[in-house]
Parts: C-alpha cells; structure tokens; sequence
C-alpha cells in the first residue's frame, strides 16, 4: 500500500488516501473516482507531503506530520459509534444480497432501465461522482452506498 496526502482545490481540504500502487491512484484520478471526503470536491490533487527527517543518531527518517487532535470519545461513545457502523455495514450487506454487480457499466445500465431499454432490476457497481450527478440530473433513481464496495472476486 502506498499512502498519499491529498488536497481539494475548492477549500483546501487536506486528506490521506491510501492505495494499492502509484498506477492505482493515476487510474482513479483518470476516472473522476476520487473526491473530497469533506467536501465532495472531485478536484483532487497530490498535496506537498511532510518531509522524511532523519533523527540524530538514529539513521531510519521519521515522518513528521502535523495533525490537528482529534477530541476523545467516552468509551460509551465509541460502542455507539461501533454500533452505528456495524448496523450500516450489516443494512448495506443485506441491501446488497438481491443486487448485482455491474462494475464499471452501472451509469450505462442504469440509464437503459430508466429509459426502458432494460427490465428494472437492483444493481450496484462503480460511478465516477460526476456521472452520479448526471444521472441524478436525468432522473435516474439512484442512491450512494454508505460504505465502498468491492468488486465480488476481489478480496478486503
């Protein structure tokens, strides 16, 4: 895995992203599938990384990255938090069940049971947040999954 630092060109929203290669990243950035996680922005650039800094005595770099705190959560917090995403993850799972997977031709097959051309069936698949918004547009019933989902062959 390779992990970037990103940047949202509308607000400047920095953000890491982690990736199975540098080909992996070029192909979603090709594919309009990267976006903002805070603002949606699908503008999307590599961010200037922290410099690697070798500590004295000490021949390894160390990453040094400044990151804003995040406020603690109460341990009865975090099992509703754990709870709320284990109910989401179990809903999609379900929903997902009678669905099938159409890849990277869902706008394409989407579009033809909106228009007719195909009988209505649920499927889920892979759409750039551009094309979402078209299809949207159109009036072609859609809806964004919670959670990303992998093609069935592939393995988490």
């Amino acid at each position: 895995m390779i992990v970037f630092d990103l940047k949202c060109a509308g607000q400047s929203h920095v953000f890491e992203a982690w990736f199975g290669s540098s080909a992996d990243y070029e192909d979603q950035k090709a594919r309009g599938l990267l976006a903002c996680p805070l603002c949606g922005d699908v503008d999307v650039t590599k961010a200037v990384m922290a410099p690697a800094v070798g500590a004295k005595g000490n021949s390894r770099a160390v990453a040094v990255r400044e990151e804003p705190a995040a406020p603690a959560m109460s341990g009865a917090d975090q099992a509703k938090m754990k709870a709320l995403v284990e109910a989401l993850a179990t809903a999609q799972t379900k929903a997902l069940e009678d669905s099938t997977w159409v890849g990277r031709g869902f706008a394409e097959q989407a579009r033809a049971m909106h228009y007719g051309e195909k009988d209505r069936s649920s499927i889920h698949g892979e759409v750039a947040p551009a094309e979402a918004k078209a299809l949207i547009a159109e009036g072609v019933e859609v809806a964004p999954l919670p959670f990303p989902v992998i093609p069935p062959q592939a393995k988490n």
